[in-house]
């Protein structure tokens, strides 16, 4: 399962930067099976990870998978590239991914404290995944690293398993799981206050390291309306971990995702 590629909006997220309306249609599928949706949906995020503020926004659902080219959205990211098939199920590509900003604008506290944004860009990276059936259940296990282009915004690596648990009934649904480690830029970049940020928003200095970034488990569906419409959804619980978790900037370690999209289903 993939998605294509769409900037609909300037999200903010540091490490989610896409919404989570997943179609699950193809789970179990090969790509070759796989078909094209496009719609839309709307989202309910925090301000930034971190934040007591939330917003929504208007997001696309959109994917296309193809040989060797792929984008998508289902895995976290808005991400495309290339990728080829080692073995049976086993995947292994490069690919360039949209990584949101934080704008102060979106929230009180950032406002209040007049905390700098940080523009949105773009990573590369590498990963492999490894699409299978335990039975009667598909699962996708999903490792990922990523370098922001802005060299001072640092790198992440990302492990996500995906699973389906139902799937009766043009119901289907999936659970997901990630946990997301980053290094010291990376960190430092969103988490950390430097004794010049201090001097001007009157936080403590704050010196963020390497490490755990946050951890989230999610629940994904959708149902299909007739042979071509669906709905889909999906909700998200996210606990920042290490540095972030500690620093100056956030006002509450747990936060919450939830989105719910229309898609039409091109066979």
């Amino acid at each position: 399962m993939a998605e294509v590629m769409i900037k609909l909006h300037r999200m903010r997220s540091p490490a989610l930067v896409f919404g989570l309306v997943v179609p699950l249609a193809a789970f179990g599928q090969s790509p070759a099976e796989d078909h094209v949706l496009i719609g839309a949906g709307l989202r309910a995020r925090p301000a930034y990870d971190g934040s007591d503020s939330q917003r929504g926004e208007l997001i696309p659902v959109l994917r296309y998978y193809g040989r060797p080219w792929f984008a998508r959205t289902t895995q976290g990211l808005l991400e495309g590239g290339a990728r080829v098939e080692l073995a049976p199920g086993l995947n292994f590509g490069a690919q360039l991914a949209y990584e949101g900003g934080r704008a102060a604008s979106e929230s009180s506290f950032l406002r209040s404290h007049d905390v700098p944004d940080i523009d949105p860009g773009i990573s590369f990276g590498l990963h492999a995944e490894w699409d299978r059936k335990l039975g009667p259940v598909p699962v996708t296990l999903l490792a990922r690293v990523r370098r922001h282009a802005h060299a001072d915004l640092g790198a992440q690596a990302d492990l996500r398993l995906t699973a389906g648990i139902y799937g009766e009934g043009g119901i289907l649904a999936g659970v997901f799981a990630q946990a997301t480690w980053a290094n010291a830029r990376s960190v430092q970049s969103f988490y950390g206050i430097t004794p010049q940020q201090s001097a001007a928003t009157g936080l403590t200095v704050f010196d963020a390291g390497s490490g755990p970034l946050f951890t989230s488990i999610g629940l994904l569906w959708s149902v299909d309306l007739s042979r071509e419409w669906l709905a889909v959804g999906s909700a998200e619980a996210r606990k920042l971990r290490g540095d972030a978790a500690r620093s100056p900037l956030t006002e509450r370690t747990s936060n919450y995702y939830a989105s719910v999209g229309l898609a039409y289903r091109f066979q």
